[in-house]
């Protein structure tokens, strides 16, 4: 593990991870060694760094809307169906951090008492005053809307300094880089030039709240050792959208 961060300065962050963080390539639900090493390379880069963090993540691992229903489960219960799925990657990923050796909690915006807090934004940011990593599940809480759209309306509400969004690429390119070998990375890019161009890292309404809130936002590769905290640390890294 590297040296502790040097920022002086503690920032809060929000990052949002795909429910593929948890699972090996191809495959579906939650495996536990992925889960366990992104639990620990999470904790040790929070540990080094020197800031408040915040994670929404998504349930594309256990469950993916519309894709999984099949034409035979209806949009509204397909998403809500998704939204179930992040509550259960939040309490394993709780559980994992935990283990890690860092308090956690999980707050979500459907109300499942036994299992989580429901989101309040107060009770959000005592949770990371007080050195907690807050992991916020169940999407807005509202059908229609993206875990990317998650990400960035929390990240307005807790007033983050940047939304982080790891991924499996090393950042933004000006096509796909999975399709075409010529693709190249770009290293920083407005909003508005990210929407104008129609680029597919996040959907149009998180960069449109990140936009209107001011939020920068950073893509890196969640896979490449080191880049969590590298990210942490406000080191340069993937792309940068502001």
């Amino acid at each position: 593990m590297s040296a502790t961060c040097q920022n002086t300065k503690k920032k809060r962050v929000l990052l949002k991870l795909s429910g593929e963080a948890l699972i090996n390539e191809g495959s579906r639900g939650i495996n536990p060694q992925a889960l366990k090493e992104i639990a620990i390379e999470l904790a040790e880069a929070y540990k080094q760094s020197n800031c408040e963090l915040s994670i929404v993540i998504g349930g594309g691992n256990v469950w993916r809307g519309v894709r999984d229903g099949g034409g035979v489960i209806d949009r509204v219960n397909s998403d809500s169906m998704g939204m179930l799925a992040t509550v259960i990657n939040a309490i394993a990923l709780q559980s994992a951090i935990e283990e890690a050796g860092v308090p956690t909690r999980v707050l979500t915006s459907i109300n499942i008492y036994q299992l989580a807090e429901p989101f309040v934004r107060r009770k959000a940011l005592r949770h990371l005053e007080k050195g907690r990593i807050v992991i916020f599940a169940g999407g807005t809480g509202n059908p229609f809307f993206t875990t990317d759209s998650a990400a960035a309306l929390r990240a307005s509400e807790i007033n983050a300094d940047v939304l982080l969004k790891a991924t499996q690429v090393d950042g933004v390119y000006d096509s796909d880089p999975r399709k075409n070998p010529d693709a190249k990375l770009i290293n920083k890019i407005t909003y508005a030039e990210a929407i104008s161009k129609q680029l597919q890292f996040m959907d149009t309404a998180a960069l449109a709240l990140c936009l209107e809130n001011k939020v920068p936002v950073q893509v890196f590769n969640l896979h490449k050792k080191g880049n969590i905290q590298k990210a942490l640390c406000g080191e340069e890294v993937g792309t940068v959208i502001y």
